[in-house]
Order: structure tokens, then C-alpha cells, then sequence
């Protein structure tokens, strides 16, 4: 990632939102469902006439890495309801990305969504090259023009919920976290869990380490064990492998992005799930209203508008750190209480 663009400042959207039920599994499998088969999102203000476009998907890595699959099942379900046409490639490597845009922007797609955050220059280039088609990337940095947006991953609150249940297990008071790069969206999904569990247990202290990829599992297993060796006994995965960790040595964890409990269901007791369909579904209501789609979508990551919660097990935590959980989680909705977004890298 380079620094030739600036950060924006978080911004919150001023949208009504009903308080939605707190997930436990069974839960988050129907809300799932449900999002899944929802039509294009109007955005406020603004009917839409329903319009197929087609949308490319390009990956740095496997669609199968936790980030990515996010992106790739939420295309994938626009694309099985109608509502866009998504062609994808996957393993594309920064040298290789910009072509892979130009291609893709030259071969009829009006929306090509991925991830800028290696080749944030040279993707920034593309776009100015191809006004008429528009840009989604994941991206530290700002938009750009009329047609490159940007969206960060924020499931910053259900990290937070999560580190309350934290708070009320862990038993040594130490706690770890692995994380692929030391990046703004990485950062403040960390410091948000640290947050969480420091209501609940200020004492407690923190293990940060980054593994400098991706999508690495052996690496992340690694950086975890070494964490639980040094005292952790629960993990927050921001990176795949790091349950693998918590199970061989059997600690707890949590994860993120998705719901890694089928997976590990003695292991995780909760994840930071992020949905990706709501800003996908804000970009492509733009996109087929002929608005500009230079803008910041992260705030559609927020929990009002169902871009992030927590999952977690309800027979692995006890029930007064749910009930603490639930009291706050009401607040976020509510808008009566905003988890902080801190950007600066853990240490």
C-alpha cells in the first residue's frame, strides 16, 4: 500500500435502523439466507428499475481466504438472485492486478470490485484510464474521482462484543491476536476486541503479532502458538490459522469475517462477522443510477445497516457475559453508544 491518497475520517451514515435480534448460530445462518436473496438495495432517497450489469471480481489470493470469501459469496448470491452477472479471477498477483482490471474494464464489466491495498497507485491509474466503468477496492486511502470507490472492512463492533464475551473467559487474563498486516481495518478490529475485553477485565494484557501476509495458515497457526507458549489462553483470529493454534493446544478463540464455530466447535465461541452485501448492494444501486460511485462505502459495514455483528455459542459462555454482551450490543443499535475506531497499530 502506498500513502499518495489520504485517509478519510470515519463518517457514521444518519439512516433509521430497527434493533435487530443478537445471533447466536442458528441465527446467523437464517440472517444469512435472508440477505442473501434481498433485491438491490434502493439507496435513501432513490428508486431504482431493476437492471443486470456485470461485475467482476478480482482476488489477490483464493476466494476460499476468510476476507475474500466475503467479497466472493456476497457477489456470488447477487449473482444466483439476478441481479448482477459476476465473472471473477482469483490468485492474481500485484504485478499482474492492474491488467487484470484493464482487462476486465475493456471486456464490458461496469463494476469491477477487489482490492487495492498492494497496488493502490497503479489501481488509482486504472480507474483514470476507464472513467465509464466503475471501481469498488478495499483501500486504506480515500476515493478517487467519479468512479473509484472505496470500503474498509469494519466489523469493528461485533470484535467488540466479542471481546466482552472474551473478557468473562479467559482465565490468565492474557489474550492474543494474529494479524496479516498492521493496516487501519486490521488495527481497529484488533484494538476494538482489546476494548471489549477491557470492559469487562481492565487488567488484562494483550499479545499483538502480524505475519506480513494474507493468507498463510501455518504462519498464523505459528504466530499463535507462540502467543498461547507465552501465557494466551484465548486467541482473536484476524488471520486463518490461528484456531488451528487455539485447538492443538486447546485454548479458546475467536474469529473473524465469517463464523468459524462449525468449523471448531469447541475451539471458537464467537466471531466478528462482516457482511459485504450491503455495500455491494450501495455500488451497484449507484452504479445502475448512473451516480458517481467516487465515494467511501465503509459505513454500510456498519451493524445498523447488517455489515457486521457477533455470532457465538451460547453453551460456551456463561450467561451473564451474554446478558453484559446483549446490553451493549442494544446500545450500538440504538446509537447510544460507538465503539471506538482506533487506527493506530497495537502494540
Amino acid at each position: 500500500m502506498t500513502d499518495d491518497s489520504e485517509l478519510r475520517p470515519a463518517r457514521r451514515p444518519v439512516l433509521s435502523a430497527r434493533p435487530l435480534l443478537p445471533l447466536t448460530r442458528r441465527r446467523a445462518l437464517a440472517g444469512t439466507a435472508a440477505l442473501a436473496g434481498t433485491a438491490v438495495l434502493a439507496r435513501p432517497g432513490r428508486l431504482l428499475a431493476q437492471e443486470r450489469i456485470k461485475v467482476a471480481g478480482i482476488h489477490t489470493v483464493p476466494v476460499e481466504n476468510a476476507w475474500n470469501s466475503r467479497l466472493h459469496e456476497a457477489l456470488m448470491a447477487a449473482h444466483e438472485a439476478e441481479e448482477i452477472e459476476y465473472v471473477f479471477s482469483e490468485s492474481v498477483a500485484n504485478t499482474d492486478y492492474p491488467r487484470a482490471m484493464r482487462e476486465y474494464a475493456e471486456d464490458g464489466a461496469r463494476l469491477i470490485v477487489g482490492e487495492s491495498y498492494g497496488v493502490e497507485r497503479d489501481a488509482r491509474q486504472v480507474a483514470g484510464d476507464y472513467p465509464e466503468t466503475a471501481f469498488l477496492m478495499g483501500s486504506s486511502g480515500g476515493p478517487a474521482g467519479d468512479n473509484f470507490g472505496v470500503f474498509g472492512t469494519w466489523n469493528h463492533e461485533g470484535a467488540y462484543l466479542a471481546g466482552i464475551l472474551a473478557g468473562h473467559l479467559t482465565e490468565t487474563g492474557t489474550l492474543g491476536a494474529v494479524g496479516g498486516y498492521p493496516i487501519p481495518e486490521v488495527n481497529r478490529l484488533i484494538n476494538a476486541f482489546r476494548l471489549g475485553v477491557q470492559e469487562v477485565r481492565p487488567d488484562a494484557e494483550f499479545l499483538v503479532g502480524f505475519i506480513g501476509t494474507w493468507f498463510d495458515p501455518p504462519k498464523a497457526k505459528e504466530a499463535g502458538l507462540a502467543q498461547i507458549d507465552a501465557g494466551a489462553d484465548i486467541l482473536f483470529g484476524e488471520r486463518i490459522g490461528t484456531a488451528d493454534a487455539a485447538e492443538e493446544r486447546g485454548v479458546l478463540a475467536v474469529g473473524s469475517l465469517l463464523d468459524y464455530g462449525p468449523r471448531y466447535p469447541e475451539t471458537v465461541f464467537a466471531s466478528a462477522i462482516w457482511n459485504f452485501k450491503p455495500i455491494l448492494d450501495a455500488a451497484v444501486a449507484d452504479v445502475i443510477a448512473g451516480e458517481p460511485t467516487g465515494e467511501d462505502y465503509s459505513p454500510f459495514s456498519f451493524m445498523e445497516h447488517g455489515g457486521n455483528d457477533v455470532v457465538f455459542d451460547e453453551s460456551m459462555v456463561p450467561a451473564e457475559a451474554i446478558g453484559q454482551m446483549e446490553a451493549r450490543r442494544a446500545e450500538i443499535q440504538a446509537g447510544d453508544f460507538e465503539v471506538l475506531i482506533d487506527d493506530e497499530a497495537p502494540t
